[in-house]
């Protein structure tokens, strides 16, 4: 499995951006998928995860209300509308794919928000 990352890239205060991601291969039997944050000198925090079957989300509580993930289960692919962005919401995102308990990671993309 390979989690494939779009999206991303430079946003105003305030402002939006929506990342998305592709788990290709052998994506049956996906758990969930979701997306962690990594910002430079602090360990990679949980941003929002998806049940695949039922679709419940899981978010940190730095983005509920702001952040909305949704995913389509056929296509095997999530989608993270940022929106009422701030500075510290920037880090390298990365999508998170759970097959069975085994662990999948992107390779990461790059979200700057500006003050």
């Amino acid at each position: 499995v390979q989690p494939v990352e779009s999206g991303g890239g430079l946003a105003q205060f305030g402002g939006s951006l929506t990342l998305s991601c592709a788990a290709s291969g052998s994506s049956s039997n996906i758990n969930a998928m979701g997306w962690f944050r990594q910002a430079p000198g602090r360990q990679r925090d949980l941003v929002a995860v998806t049940t695949m079957s039922d679709g419940s989300t899981n978010y940190a509580g730095s983005v509920r209300g702001r952040f909305t993930a949704s995913r389509d289960n056929v296509k095997n692919t999530v989608t993270l509308q940022m929106n009422s962005l701030k500075p510290e919401d920037t880090a390298v995102y990365y999508c998170y794919v759970n097959v069975r308990g085994v662990i999948y990671w992107g390779q990461g993309t790059q979200v700057t928000v500006s003050s």
